[in-house]
C-alpha cells in the first residue's frame, strides 16, 4: 500500500510538472474528464450494487455446501443453504445453489421458485434469466417466461435471440402490438449484411399487420424494407407491398413500385406531354404538398398512358397489381393487351385474380369489362361461389339486365340462405318486375326461433328483414301479414316486458289464415326469466339495429293498425306490455302518449273498468282540463260502477273551488240518497247555473217532508 501511495504522489508530481509546462486545460477537456469521471462512477456503483452480500463468516460454509452438494449429499447441503439464507437472506448463493439441487432431484417448481429468488437477487445475471424462462415454458407459465426474458434483455439491450423469444411469446398471449414493438428493435438491430432475414421478418411483420387491419405500419415496416435493401427485394415482397398499397386506396404508390422493381414502363402520349410541359407548373402550385395530389399532378403533365412494356418473366399476380392500379387510376387504354392475356388463363387457376380486376371495375362504375370475366368465373367448377355469383348479379343490375340479374341473386340465396343483402336485392327486383308473391317469399324467416334467442347477430339480420317485408307488405296493401310482421319485431323488443305483462304472441286460424294475436295468460302459463336486468341488457343488444325513436314509431304504427282492424283488446295489451319497457315508461312524454293510446283502445273496446284506471290518472295529473272531465263522465256512465265517488270527494279536498267537481260530487250524492250532502256540495255555487240550481231545488223538495 505505501508503495502505491509512492507512485500516486508521484503521478500527482509528474502531472503538476506536465500542468505548469502545457497550461490551464480548455473547457472541452473539463468536460470530457467530467464525462469519463461519471462512466466510472456509475461503472463502480454498478459493481458495487451487484457484489455478493454473503458474508465473510459465512463463505466457508457455502462452500462446504456446495462441496455437499457435489458428493451428492444433497440432504446436508440443504440443510446449510437453509442455515446461510437465515442468516444472510439477501445473499444470492444459497438460493443458486438449492434451484440446482432441486432441478437435480425433479421438482421443477421448488427449482424455478428458488431459482427466480436468486436471479431477483442477483439481476445482471442474463443466463440465469433466459434459463428461468426456459423452465416456466417448460410449466407453461408463458407470462413469467415473458417477465424472465425481459429482465435479461434489460441487461443485454442488442440481443436479438432474446427480442425474438419474448416477441414469439408475446403474440401467443395475444398481445399483438407488444409483439410487433418486439420485432421492431430486431430490424432496427440487424447489421446491414443481414439483408435476407431482414426482408423475411419485414414481410412476417407486415402479414401480422394486415391480420389485424392496421394498414399504415404494414405499409411502412414493407416500404422500410424496400428502401434498404432494394437489391434482395423479391417478387413476393413487390407483390406484397403492392398488395398493401392497393388496401389502403394508394394505387399511385403501388404503381410507383411495380415501376421500379418489375421493369415495368409506361409509354405516355409525347403530343400531350408537351402541352403539359408550360402547364406543370401551375399545376403544381396549386397541388397539396408532399401527396398524392403532387404526383397525379406530375403524371398528368407527362402526358396520358398508351401502353405498358412488360418483361416477359413478370409473373400474372404482378400483372394483375398493374391492372388494378391502373383501373383505379382511370388508365384504360393501356388494359386491352393485359385483359387479352388474362383471359386467356383458366379461371379454374387464376380465378381470385379475375375477381380482383373485376372487382376494380365495378369500383369504378366499369359494369361492361367487368361483365365478361364474371361470367367466366360463374361458369367455372371451382370459382361458382355465392360471392361470385353476387357480384355478377350486381353488374347485370347495374346494366339494366333485370331478368337475368334475378336468376343470378336466385343462385346466391340458394346458395347461402342467410345472405340478408342478397335476399333484399332479389326482393326488390322481383317487386319492380311485377311479382309481388315472389318478393315477399325471397324475404321469408332466415333463422329459427332457438338461434335467434342465442345468436346478436342472426336477430339483428332477421329484424333487418322483417322490417322490409313489413314495408313491402304495407305497400301491397296487405293490412292483416303487415300486423303479424310489426307483431313479430315488437315481440323481439317487447321479450322482458310481455313477461311481465303476462301478455303471449300466439298464432292461430281465423277464415281459413294464420295470423298472429296478442292474448292476455295466467302466471303459471308463463316461464319466468331469473334474471330480467340481464335479459333486458340481452335484448337491448339484439335490437340496436333500430333506434329508440325508431322503434317508438313503430309501436304507434302497430297500435293504430290494430285499432284501424277493430282488434282493439290486442292494442290494449300491446300498450299494456310497452309500460313494462323501460326506455318507454322512464320518458315522461312517451309514458303520456302510451296512456292516451290505451285509454283510447279501451274505450273503443267497452272496457270502461280499464279506461276508468287510465282516466283516473290523468285527472290527477291535469285536473283543469275539461276534455279529461267529459271522457271521464263517458266512462263512469257506463262502468256501472261507484268508484269514482270516493275519487271525486278526495280530489275536492284538494281542490275545492273546482266547478267540475262540485258538479260531479253532488250528482253523486244525488244518485246516492245523500240529499243532504248534494246540497251542501251544490248551494252555494250555482250562481247563474241552472243545472246546479236544478240540483239545489231537488234535495230541497225531497228533505221539505222531513224538515216539516
Amino acid at each position: 500500500e505505501e508503495e502505491e501511495e509512492d507512485e500516486e504522489m508521484d503521478g500527482e508530481e509528474e502531472g503538476d510538472d506536465e500542468g505548469e509546462q502545457v497550461g490551464a486545460p480548455s473547457a472541452g477537456d473539463v468536460f470530457a474528464l467530467e464525462m469519463e469521471l461519471n462512466r466510472e462512477n456509475k461503472k463502480m456503483m454498478r459493481e458495487r450494487r451487484h457484489r455478493s452480500k454473503l458474508p465473510r463468516a459465512l463463505r466457508g460454509l457455502m462452500g462446504e455446501a456446495n462441496i455437499r452438494y457435489a458428493r451428492g449429499e444433497k440432504e446436508d447441503a440443504i440443510t446449510m443453504c437453509m442455515e446461510i439464507i437465515r442468516q444472510a437472506p439477501l445473499a444470492f448463493e444459497p438460493f443458486s445453489t438449492l434451484a440446482m439441487i432441486y432441478e437435480d432431484q425433479g421438482d421443477l417448481e421448488k427449482a424455478l421458485q428458488f431459482g427466480l429468488i436468486a436471479a431477483h437477487l442477483n439481476p445482471s445475471n442474463r443466463d440465469d434469466w433466459v434459463k428461468l424462462a426456459d423452465m416456466s415454458l417448460e410449466q407453461d407459465n408463458i407470462r413469467q417466461a415473458i417477465f424472465c426474458y425481459s429482465k435479461a434483455i434489460k441487461y443485454d439491450t442488442s440481443n436479438v435471440r432474446f427480442l425474438w423469444e419474448r416477441s414469439s411469446l408475446y403474440e401467443q398471449v395475444g398481445e399483438h402490438k407488444l409483439a410487433m414493438d418486439g420485432y421492431r428493435r430486431i430490424l432496427s438491430l440487424l447489421p446491414p449484411t443481414d439483408g435476407e432475414h431482414f426482408m423475411q421478418l419485414a414481410r412476417d411483420m407486415a402479414k401480422s399487420y394486415y391480420e389485424t387491419s392496421d394498414l399504415p405500419s404494414a405499409i411502412g415496416v414493407m416500404q422500410e424494407a424496400l428502401d434498404r435493401h432494394p437489391g434482395l427485394v423479391s417478387v413476393e415482397a413487390v407483390n406484397m407491398a403492392a398488395e398493401l398499397y392497393i388496401a389502403n386506396r394508394q394505387h399511385r404508390r403501388a404503381l410507383k413500385v411495380l415501376q421500379q422493381f418489375c421493369a415495368i414502363t409506361l409509354e405516355r402520349d409525347s403530343a400531350k406531354q408537351e402541352a403539359g410541359e408550360g402547364e406543370g407548373a401551375l399545376k403544381d402550385e396549386g397541388a397539396a404538398e408532399g401527396g398524392e395530389g403532387k404526383e397525379e399532378g406530375e403524371a398528368e403533365a407527362k402526358g396520358e398512358v398508351q401502353a405498358v412494356q412488360i418483361a416477359e418473366e413478370v409473373p400474372v399476380d404482378i400483372r394483375v397489381k398493374l391492372m388494378v392500379c391502373l383501373i383505379h387510376l382511370q388508365m384504360f387504354k393501356p388494359l386491352d393487351g393485359l385483359l387479352t392475356g388474362l383471359m386467356e388463363q383458366s379461371p379454374e387457376e387464376l380465378g381470385d385474380l379475375y375477381l380482383d380486376v373485376a372487382e376494380a371495375f365495378l369500383e369504378e362504375g366499369e359494369y361492361g369489362s367487368a361483365l365478361p370475366l364474371l361470367s367466366a368465373l360463374v361458369c367455372s367448377e371451382r370459382y361458382n361461389l355465392p360471392v361470385v355469383w353476387l357480384r355478377h348479379a350486381e353488374c347485370l343490375k347495374a346494366l339494366g339486365h333485370m331478368e337475368v340479374a334475378v336468376e343470378s341473386y336466385s343462385k346466391v340465396v340458394a346458395m347461402a340462405p342467410l345472405h340478408l343483402e342478397a335476399r333484399l336485392s332479389l326482393s326488390t327486383l322481383q317487386q319492380q318486375l311485377g311479382r309481388p308473391q315472389r318478393a315477399l317469399d325471397a324475404l321469408e324467416p332466415m333463422h329459427d326461433p332457438d338461434t335467434l334467442a342465442q345468436d346478436a347477430g342472426a336477430a339483428q339480420q332477421e329484424l333487418k328483414l322483417l322490417l322490409h317485408r313489413s314495408t313491402l307488405l304495407k305497400s301491397q296493401g296487405r293490412p292483416d301479414d303487415y300486423t303479424d310482421t310489426m307483431l313479430t319485431m315488437l315481440a323481439m323488443l317487447l321479450k322482458v316486458a310481455m313477461n311481465r305483462a303476462q301478455v303471449c304472441l300466439i298464432s292461430s286460424s281465423c277464415s281459413g289464415e294464420r295470423h298472429l294475436h296478442l292474448i292476455k295468460v295466467s302466471r303459471d302459463k308463463i316461464s319466468d326469466i331469473d334474471d330480467q336486468e340481464a335479459a333486458y341488457l340481452d335484448v337491448i343488444g339484439k335490437t340496436s339495429v333500430l333506434s329508440r325513436e325508431d322503434w317508438w314509431q313503430l309501436l304507434l304504427d302497430t297500435v293504430m293498425v290494430l285499432c284501424q282492424r277493430m282488434r282493439f283488446a290486442e292494442a290494449e295489451l300491446l300498450v299494456d306490455s310497452s309500460l313494462e319497457y323501460y326506455s318507454f315508461y322512464d320518458d315522461r312524454a312517451k309514458r303520456k302518449e302510451l296512456e292516451y293510446c290505451g285509454l283510447s283502445a279501451a274505450v273503443l273496446d267497452r272496457n270502461y273498468r280499464k279506461a276508468y284506471s287510465y282516466i283516473r290518472l290523468m285527472l290527477m295529473d291535469s285536473v283543469e282540463r275539461a276534455q279529461l272531465w267529459n271522457v271521464f263522465n263517458q266512462v263512469t256512465l257506463h262502468s256501472q260502477d261507484v268508484r269514482h265517488h270516493r275519487f271525486c270527494l278526495r280530489l275536492l279536498l284538494k281542490n275545492p273551488e273546482h266547478h267540475a267537481l262540485c258538479v260531479l260530487n253532488g250528482h253523486n250524492a244525488f244518485v246516492s240518497g245523500s240529499f243532504k250532502h248534494a246540497l251542501g256540495t251544490a248551494g252555494g255555487r250555482g250562481d247563474g247555473d241552472r243545472a246546479l240550481c236544478r240540483l239545489v231545488i231537488v234535495p230541497v223538495i225531497s228533505l221539505s217532508p222531513s224538515l216539516s
